[in-house]
């Protein structure tokens, strides 16, 4: 464990300018996370999902993004599990996207709202069949006995609803709408770039931030 202090990485991958940003973070963003395909970064859509509870204590946890338009960035779970639980009690989360290939990370900042019933339908219905399943065997976030219970629990919704489960009413989305982002480019000698965009009315504010 001594040798983690050591442990080190000079970023030479490639650089970011305030003066070349688009005026709107999502253009930029967009084409990062398709670079970021492009360079077959595992699970390019995997997030940093951080939230806190009603008492400010945080906590965080990988989820995966399933859309990011103009409206903000979108990802689905169970509503009574502790992130649906944080965000009912205080409806502010923050992102993260670490891109190591690229050298890069995004910080994203801002309210959460749930998506619309339409909208978690049509998503829960593109999912396969026993992710659907699952959605339903799972009390997510609940202390459980055991594994097995949870392998009983999978058999009675399977008995129940075969391969066609419909939406559980306490499984959907949630939309953060962004008020902060924030681009960072690895740079060498960790000088590092670090682009940020606030909103301010409906105008993006850009700054750069010292590393």
């Amino acid at each position: 464990m001594d040798s983690i202090a050591q442990l080190r990485k000079n970023y030479t991958f490639g650089q970011l300018s305030e003066t070349e940003v688009p005026h709107n973070p999502l253009p930029l963003f967009k084409l990062w996370f398709e670079q970021a395909i492009k360079a077959e970064c595992p699970e390019p859509n995997s997030m940093t999902l951080a939230t806190a509870d009603q008492a400010g204590n945080p906590s965080a946890r990988i989820v995966l993004l399933k859309g990011a338009d103009e409206n903000g960035f979108t990802f689905f779970t169970n509503y009574e599990s502790q992130k649906g639980r944080d965000l009912a009690a205080r409806p502010q989360a923050a992102l993260l996207f670490h891109w190591h290939e690229l050298e890069r990370q995004v910080r994203i900042q801002g309210i959460v709202e749930r998506v619309s019933s339409a909208e978690s339908d049509e998503y829960f219905r593109s999912r396969p069949p026993a992710s659907r399943i699952g959605a339903w065997a799972s009390p997510q976030s609940a202390a459980i006995p055991s594994r097995e219970f949870l392998e009983e629990a999978e058999k009675r919704s399977k008995a129940e609803f075969g391969d066609a489960p419909p939406r559980p009413a306490h499984w959907g989305g949630y939309r953060l709408r962004p008020t902060k982002i924030e681009f960072w480019q690895g740079r060498p000698s960790r000088l590092h770039d670090r682009i940020h965009y606030k909103i301010d009315g409906s105008t993006w504010q850009i700054n750069r931030l010292a590393p």
